[in-house]
């Protein structure tokens, strides 16, 4: 076989092969959920990782659409931030560069729907 392995000081530079989600961000998006869920809001979960994205989505019940998608996308980083949480009907509500900020808006709605 005739295998070459790229100079080391070039193995940071290749792009993975699909974007996740980190344990702390995880963390985070779990906390969140585990909230919902203990209010009776959200009942099921899925996560993707594919090439450009990572994605969470929310569910009411398993068959439906996602209420809510949380999506890490890293190329817009540098632009508008790569959180963005995506409502049922595709629109962005919110889009930033914390994850614990971008969720905020989740967290609203679960103000109201214990009260």
């Amino acid at each position: 076989m005739n295998y070459q392995v790229p100079p080391a000081n070039n193995l940071h530079q290749l792009p993975p092969a699909q974007v996740a989600f980190h344990r702390t961000e995880l963390s985070v998006i779990l906390s969140l959920y585990g909230r919902f869920v203990a209010a009776g809001e959200w009942r099921d979960y899925g996560i993707s990782c594919l090439k450009e994205v990572a994605v969470f989505s929310v569910f009411r019940r398993t068959a439906e659409t996602p209420l809510y998608r949380i999506e890490k996308r890293p190329k817009m980083r540098d632009k508008q931030g790569m959180y963005a949480v995506v409502g049922m009907d595709g629109q962005i509500m919110r889009r930033g560069h914390d994850l614990k900020t971008v969720l905020r808006v989740l967290e609203r709605k679960l103000i109201r729907a214990v009260d």
